[in-house]
């Protein structure tokens, strides 16, 4: 294993560790030491509450009518994805592309221990500003969101090395003679 290689698997698995941390201590203290379920709703600024909800569907509520069997089905699917991305931090050479896979791996599986331990998501973070609302989330969902999104960039960028960009110039070149 190569040093690029090994640096990727310890980013992944630092962001992992942290994620899966920081939600599960953030959601024990909004249930336990907060005691958000019997406060219901907490304003802290004029646009963000803390809000108890048991989100036992996925994102936004979506697939919500698979009752029971979803507190089988969202955790077996999303560890069969976990054990995808954890092949995928394996394989990248990119740490920032490593760091992602780790939050979204952090945050699906903080949301899979809700759902075998509580039958539902702990969700408490609610967004709100002008009469929009945004749906109630945790900070597994962000890691997951952010992650994504850090993805996502790394496929819109230009990763073209040297030769390659050298030879593109070289085929737009031999076009313009023609």
């Amino acid at each position: 294993m190569t040093g690029g290689a090994r640096l990727c698997r310890l980013v992944g698995a630092a962001l992992f560790v942290l994620v899966l941390l920081i939600d599960q201590g953030s959601k024990y203290w909004i249930l336990y030491d907060f005691n958000l379920p019997e406060r219901e709703t907490v304003a802290l600024l004029p646009f963000l509450n803390f809000t108890m909800v048991w989100n036992r569907a996925i994102t936004f509520g979506m697939l919500g009518g698979l009752g029971a069997a979803g507190r089988i089905v969202f955790p077996v699917v999303a560890l069969l994805i976990v054990l995808l991305l954890a092949v995928w931090i394996a394989r990248t050479t990119r740490p920032w592309v490593a760091g992602a896979l780790g939050a979204i791996m952090g945050g699906a599986v903080g949301n899979v221990i809700d759902r075998l331990h509580y039958g539902a998501v702990v969700d408490f973070i609610h967004a709100h500003a002008y009469g929009w609302s945004w749906p109630v989330f945790n900070l597994a969902d962000a890691a997951i969101d952010c992650g994504v999104a850090v993805l996502l960039i790394d496929s819109l960028t230009d990763r073209r090395g040297p030769r390659t960009a050298a030879l593109s110039g070289t085929l737009a070149g031999t076009e313009k003679e023609r």
